[in-house]
């Protein structure tokens, strides 16, 4: 009678490993963006704020010339 032995540890530690793969597959479909995903999305919100921005009717205060705010200009007329 001769029997094959079975190194549990071995079994244990393969079957550890097929569970994190199948893991984080999962979490690459659920979680995951390709880089040209990322980079367009980057793109549309840089395109976005400069649409706005080159609509801006007023600066923002710490745009002005000299440091002074649009209050201040004000009371000096």
């Amino acid at each position: 009678m001769s029997r094959n032995a079975i190194n549990l540890n071995r079994f244990r530690k393969k079957k550890q490993r097929e569970e994190k793969a199948k893991q984080a597959e999962i979490n690459r479909v659920r979680h995951g963006r390709t880089q040209a995903e990322k980079d367009r999305e980057r793109l549309e919100r840089e395109r976005a704020v400069r649409l706005i921005d080159g609509k801006r009717l007023e600066r923002r205060p710490e745009e002005n010339r000299g440091g002074e705010t649009t209050a201040e200009r004000s009371d000096k007329v």
